[in-house]
């Protein structure tokens, strides 16, 4: 365990984020005088110099500034007495230090230097639209925040891409729709996400939809005056419903919203045991243009070690039937650094993926949640099993150039595996909206059902949330609630 002490609460998340990116498979813990542990004894000697991050016998001295006075100590290597700087210029230096500190002390690097954020790309998007170079970005990138040359380039290349492809959606005057099924077959090993056995819930289905069919009444009503871009139905598995189930909800929509200016309608099918031709058959009546077949890898030994329940032959299978009832827009997802899978693996499946040719690839790093059944079996066992490294993710990266696609929207997780990113790759005109949408936080994205979280973007780019409750049947019993929180959000 590594424990760090500050002399006061700031910038906990950021420092924390730093470590545990450099020592993954420690738990990291940061104490400040307003946390109880602070005054406890075992935390007492540690404290004695306030501010000091200890790294075995390595110590990291780090004062953070009571007012506006900054006075740093890293390893006695770099001493700033005296320098004054102001909210993000300081906490870029502060954590610009710690990271050389920690390069120093680990003896390695990480890709995206000491970015912590989700949304890496956002900074060149930013950049682009005030008229900065190229050059200027990548400079950015490298001397702001120690990115590697590769990962700047590709963050820009994808930035770029992104502002084309966004240009032609309603910001002003338009929205997007989430609609969440938090139902799956089983619970991956992996996963953190809101989701519910389907065999424990099945009772309860009709009546969720109920609730999402209120949630669509209100936004019918609040967004009357808006253009509806996009629409992405998610989950958990959204096709763990019965295909009647999926007509009445998909039926609810189109009577509701206004789809004419759609310009994207997305249904993650998702696991291949929950694909079936009838509904599939639905899919394609309403009009979804584009799924998911999602094996997450293509190797038999790891299905069945994450929970997935399903076969191979069984993700061929489902994708041959929506080609045949013709899906023109399918996206696979895969996930690097599972357990027991190395560089082999992973090009085996990169090239059962090429033979089926998706239109889109979405290419995920391994990140391990504290919720998930994944973080418990890392306790008891070894995180050298989770194997994720340049290698495997150029091979996805040469598999989707193989398959004409090109990378077009990226994001970053905490506590992912060799500190890398999941990144979308398309063929062109097939890009996922909604995927770079949620990343970027340009257009309001109003989400129904539970665990979501509706996210509105107003003048100025000032973005405020609100969220559902996780729990299915608390969601049900408080729908009007739930309601009324978007009610008070979006007026």
């Amino acid at each position: 365990m590594y424990i760090i002490t500050l002399n006061t609460a700031k910038f906990e998340y950021d420092i924390h984020s730093l470590v545990k990116a450099f020592y993954p498979e420690e738990t990291v813990k940061v104490i400040t005088p307003e946390t109880d542990a602070f005054k406890a004894d075992g935390y007492r000697a540690q404290a004695a110099w306030q501010g000091s991050i200890m790294l075995g016998e390595q110590e990291i001295r780090v004062a953070l500034p009571e007012q506006k006075r900054a006075d740093l100590h890293i390893s006695s290597q770099a001493v700033l007495p005296g320098t004054v700087f102001l909210g993000a210029e300081y906490k870029d230096l502060l954590k610009s230090l710690l990271y050389r500190s920690l390069c120093e002390v680990t003896g390695k690097k990480l890709p995206w230097g000491n970015l912590i954020g989700i949304r890496p790309t956002k900074i060149a998007m930013q950049r682009l639209e005030e008229g900065v170079s190229d050059q200027e970005i990548l400079n950015f990138y490298k001397e702001k925040h120690s990115v590697s040359d590769a990962k700047a380039a590709l963050a820009l290349d994808i930035a770029k891409r992104e502002r084309r492809i966004l240009s032609r959606l309603h910001y002003e005057n338009g929205y997007s729709l989430y609609i969440g099924i938090p139902f799956c077959p089983t619970t991956c090993l992996y996963c953190s996400f809101t989701s519910y056995p389907i065999a424990s819930f099945r009772q309860k289905v009709d009546r969720y939809i109920d609730c999402l069919i209120r949630e669509l009444d209100f936004t019918a009503q609040a967004c009357k005056d808006k253009i509806l871009d996009t629409v992405y139905i998610g989950g958990g598995t959204p096709t763990t419903l019965e295909p009647v189930q999926m007509d009445r909800l998909l039926t609810a929509l189109e009577d509701r919203l206004d789809l004419s200016h759609l310009q994207e309608f997305t249904v993650e099918a998702g696991r291949a045991d929950s694909i079936t031709e009838a509904k599939l058959q639905v899919l394609k009546k309403h009009g979804v243009t584009r799924i998911s077949v999602n094996p997450q890898t293509m190797q038999q030994e790891t299905l069945d070690f994450i929970g997935r329940r399903h076969t191979v032959e069984q993700v061929y299978e489902a994708y041959h039937l929506a080609r045949k009832l013709g899906f023109d827009n399918i996206n696979m997802d895969l996930i690097l650094g599972l357990p027991g899978e190395d560089e082999a693996a992973v090009t085996d499946t990169i090239e059962k993926v090429k033979a089926l040719s998706p239109d889109s690839l979405t290419v995920h790093s391994l990140a391990i949640k504290k919720a998930s059944r994944l973080a418990k079996w890392i306790e008891k066992n070894d995180r050298a099993a989770l194997k994720n490294t340049d290698e495997t993710m150029a091979i996805a990266a040469a598999g989707a150039q193989a398959l004409s696609m090109q990378p077009y929207y990226l994001y970053r997780q905490k506590n992912m595996a060799g500190s890398f990113e999941n990144v979308g790759y398309a063929r062109e005109g097939r890009y996922g909206i909604y995927n770079i949408l949620i990343m970027e936080e340009l257009q309001t994205i109003v989400a129904l059902g539970a665990g979501t979280i509706t996210k509105a973007v107003f003048d100025g780019g000032r973005i405020e949330r609100c969220d559902c409750v996780k729990e299915v049947d608390m969601y049900m019993d408080e729908i009007d609630e739930m309601i009324e929180r978007k009610r008070r959000l979006l007026q």
